[in-house]
């Protein structure tokens, strides 16, 4: 059976709940608020795969990491060795039900917790008909547009063997991106991608993580910012940071940017007489 997770945090981020209020400011004549959701006040929904390992705070699979409501949806049989290793193949529909039921509780932003699903990036945002961000990957060409001219963004994935120009065109980046994995480290691949136990060395995993970026770094010396592919990854965004001494993006910048442009911040105009 497929499970749905509906999980708060941050509370006070949104001022309405998501609702629609139609009414004068002074609260003078009837308050009228609109439907249409079975839930209100958390407009992110995000497809998980399914596993065990531990989500420490800053992984996307962490209700902590975010500073606002979201929704989780556990994707059934999608587990990370199925995305990562065989390509998602046969997940496609799997995806697309998930995304839907996410709208039709009240989602109005759908993302996903592997950066190898920038694969699904087109056919979810059709289906859906909402903003969806499947890929941390996205943000590679943005990035790459601050940068100055003969630098370029690089990015550390979970596993090299399986990153293709596919899964990089598909998110919009260049398909000869440089990248580097983790998948000869001595934690983070083996718990997150082969499930081979249910706890993590969160010292081997940073280890792991810090080895790939400073192997990039050298094999690629003009990369001058850095994109986390794997959503398990912005735990560690800090460290690389200081490490690598170059901008670091992460699933977690692209989130924030997302939520912001579904809940911009409200400084006050409407209350002033300009809403």
């Amino acid at each position: 059976m497929d499970v749905t997770f509906i999980l708060a945090w941050g509370a006070g981020s949104g001022q309405d709940g998501g609702m629609t209020l139609r009414s004068n400011p002074e609260m003078t004549g009837p308050a009228i608020v609109t439907g249409g959701k079975a839930i209100y006040g958390a407009p992110l929904g995000i497809l998980m795969l399914e596993a065990r390992f531990p989500r420490i705070p800053g992984d996307m699979g962490n209700a902590t990491t975010w500073p606002f409501p979201v929704i989780y949806r556990v994707v059934k049989g999608a587990s990370p060795e199925q995305v990562v290793l065989q390509g998602a193949a046969g997940l496609l529909p799997s995806f697309l039900e998930a995304a839907a039921e996410l709208v039709s509780f009240g989602a109005e932003a759908i993302t996903t917790n592997c950066g190898f699903l920038s694969l699904f990036q087109r056919e979810l945002a059709a289906y859906v008909q909402v903003p969806v961000a499947t890929s941390a990957l996205i943000q590679v060409p943005w990035v790459q547009a601050t940068l100055p001219p003969g630098r370029r963004v690089g990015v550390i994935t979970v596993s090299a063997g399986s990153l293709t120009p596919a899964h990089l065109t598909a998110a919009g980046a260049p398909a000869d991106t440089p990248f580097v994995g983790t998948e000869d480290g001595d934690e983070f691949f083996r718990v997150l991608i082969l499930g081979e136990k249910q706890d993590l060395d969160v010292t081997l995993a940073a280890r792991d993580v810090l080895d790939a970026g400073r192997r990039l770094m050298v094999r690629h010396p003009d990369v001058a910012a850095v994109v986390l592919e794997c959503t398990n990854m912005p735990p560690y965004a800090h460290m690389l940071r200081e490490a690598l001494g170059v901008p670091v993006y992460d699933i977690y910048s692209l989130i924030t940017w997302l939520h912001a442009g579904i809940r911009p911040r409200d400084f006050g105009m409407a209350g002033r007489g300009m809403g």
